[in-house]
């Protein structure tokens, strides 16, 4: 996949408002849809994915707007697609409808094609009384904790009753095929999701040219005029601890590349499935630090066994061994992985997890054997959008992940990475992906195959962005986190070993290993600030700003007189506390 933004924010999106309603264009997707100011719905969309599930990409042909309506002429293709649709906006009495009309031109195989809405995650806890398709009602809530399957199914209406005003309601209803609803903050979404078709009907499915869709949402809400809500810009941070080790992913890149020695260990994923697994645990090793290793274990037991006698000539700090199918460390993948690094003299920590998000781990925690060492898992926040707006929504998304991981480890270590921007895999793929055939690392391995890459990488924003990320992850519990890769296109530094505006955020990081943690949350999701603290040394605070505007902020810590800066749009600063 290639990056389709080279900056991190969009030029400004148009707004279209119409008899009190208002909505953001942002491309192809209705956003912060508003009605007397107050956020109803956090975005409508209509997508198209393909037989695994990757986005096809949709091109805005034309907008047309006249009094109280607008269309939108968008057309999808790409990836054995082609469809050409009509998405219109229109208000009565009141109302809002969005409906979609869609043409597919050709045929294809496709995990869904329609409308999706997307509540915002403020809603959690939110009352709801359900309509479902046979017409009875069902009184339910918007889950707290990140639910690990739908919390709500059978669609044809919801009615939400707002938390913070009795007489907020919101009332939606669906037309042209069954909706259902999951809770995205498992893939560090700051939203809800209510889509169509089904997912316990058969998918992928089969679209004849010629076929049509058409869907449609119908939106009222009763709102009290919103108030401008208080903006604070005060920090409170308390001791949690120790500051989690800091590391960075071994390159997946093509060779040559250089060695570099970020961070505190290295992160590995060797696939056993592929025949490239020795020489990129040759090359992770080289730069001379400690190993967290992830292998990927498929039925074969002679490439386990390999994996376990070569481990036994490296520093090797953990092993977290994944079903190549699973994508978590299950009771057997564990327990021949057990077997192996003690046949073969390794003695290290056995961790299980989760291999690709925060989903499967909530998902399929049960099958995690309980004499782990640690629970690991990954997060990467451009999983079903690419919108600079996700990367940042992600970061208070991040806490809730972290917290729940926690209170899941039941009081083993948490070990959270490789942060990604774009997922290393697609563990939800139908088909074999892509994979190496060589033994050597001309061509690379693993995510260079499987894995996307970001313009954003390369962005000055994306240390503002690293910094704001250790400050929601690094929770009491948290042990070490890791982020990005240490070179080529995914990387801290270039192929070429030249440095990204990362790599510094991550230095900064790693400086304030071993000290006492200082952490706290944020005031608005915007900023962030993680310190760390020493005997008979200043305390060190690293604060981002991922605002679009420059903030004051004002950071307390325990026992420290409170220290106030002015931290730029998109950036991060470096302040020391004194007693």
């Amino acid at each position: 996949m290639t990056s389709t933004t080279t900056s991190w924010w969009r030029g400004g999106a148009p707004t279209w408002q119409a008899d009190g309603w208002s909505l953001e264009l942002r491309g192809d997707e209705l956003a912060d849809i508003r009605r007397g100011g107050s956020v109803i719905l956090r975005a409508v969309r209509a997508v198209v994915r393909d037989h695994g599930w990757n986005t096809v990409p949709t091109i805005v042909a034309a907008t047309e707007s006249e009094e109280g309506s607008l269309r939108l002429r968008l057309r999808h293709e790409g990836l054995g697609a082609q469809l050409l649709s009509t998405l219109t906006i229109e208000t009565s009495g009141g109302e809002l409808r969005i409906a979609w009309d869609a043409e597919n031109l050709r045929d294809f195989s496709t995990c869904r094609t329609g409308l999706v809405v997307l509540h915002s995650a403020s809603d959690a806890g939110c009352r709801v009384t359900v309509t479902h398709s046979d017409g009875m009602t069902e009184q339910t809530a918007f889950p707290t904790r990140i639910s690990p399957h739908q919390p709500i199914m059978d669609i044809r209406a919801l009615q939400l009753h707002s938390t913070g005003d009795a007489d907020a309601v919101t009332t939606l209803r669906f037309d042209g095929d069954v909706f259902e609803m999951e809770d995205q903050r498992n893939w560090s979404d700051a939203s809800f999701k209510t889509y169509s078709r089904p997912l316990g009907l058969p998918y992928p499915y089969p679209m004849a040219a010629g076929e049509r869709v058409r869907q449609s949402i119908t939106v009222d809400a009763i709102r009290t005029p919103a108030a401008e809500p208080t903006v604070s810009h005060e920090i409170v941070l308390a001791e949690g601890g120790k500051f989690p080790a800091v590391g960075v992913e071994a390159s997946t890149a093509p060779d040559p590349g250089p060695q570099r020695t970020d961070g505190s260990f290295r992160v590995v994923e060797l696939n056993l499935t592929t025949p490239t697994w020795p020489a990129a645990l040759r090359r992770a090793a080289a730069d001379g630090l400690p190993l967290d290793v992830r292998l990927v274990v498929g039925e074969d037991s002679k490439p386990l066994a390999d994996a376990a006698k070569a481990l036994a000539d490296h520093p090797v700090m953990a092993v977290t061994p994944f079903d190549s199918v699973l994508h978590v460390s299950d009771e057997r993948t564990v327990d021949c992985t057990r077997a192996a690094l003690d046949a073969a003299g390794v003695r290290t920590q056995l961790r299980g997890g989760s291999r690709s998000h925060f989903t499967e781990l909530n998902r399929e925690r049960e099958r995690i054997p309980d004499d782990v060492d640690g629970i690991a898992l990954t997060t990467t926040p451009l999983f079903h959008s690419l919108d600079t707006e996700q990367l940042v929504e992600a970061l208070p998304m991040q806490r809730l992940i972290a917290a729940q991981a926690i209170e899941m480890a039941d009081g083993r270590p948490v070990h959270i990475g490789p942060v990604t921007l774009r997922p290393r895999f697609n563990n939800v793929a139908t088909s074999p992906e892509p994979a190496p055939t060589l033994t050597d690392l001309s061509e690379g391995y693993g995510a260079q195959f499987t894995g996307g890459v970001d313009g954003r990488q390369n962005s000055s924003e994306l240390a503002a962005w690293t910094i704001a990320s250790a400050a929601a992850l690094a929770v009491p519990g948290v042990a070490s986190l890791s982020w990005f890769e240490t070179w080529g296109p995914r990387g801290l530094h270039t192929d070429t070993g030249a440095p990204r505006a990362a790599a510094e955020a991550v230095a900064a990081l790693s400086l304030l290993e071993g000290r006492m943690l200082l952490w706290g949350s944020s005031p608005d999701g915007l900023l962030w600030a993680i310190g760390a603290r020493a005997d008979d040394q200043d305390d060190v605070v690293l604060v981002a700003n991922l605002g679009r505007t420059p903030r004051e902020v004002v950071v307390a810590v325990p026992g420290r007189q409170a220290r106030r800066a002015s931290v730029p749009a998109g950036s991060w600063l470096r302040l020391t506390t004194r007693s």
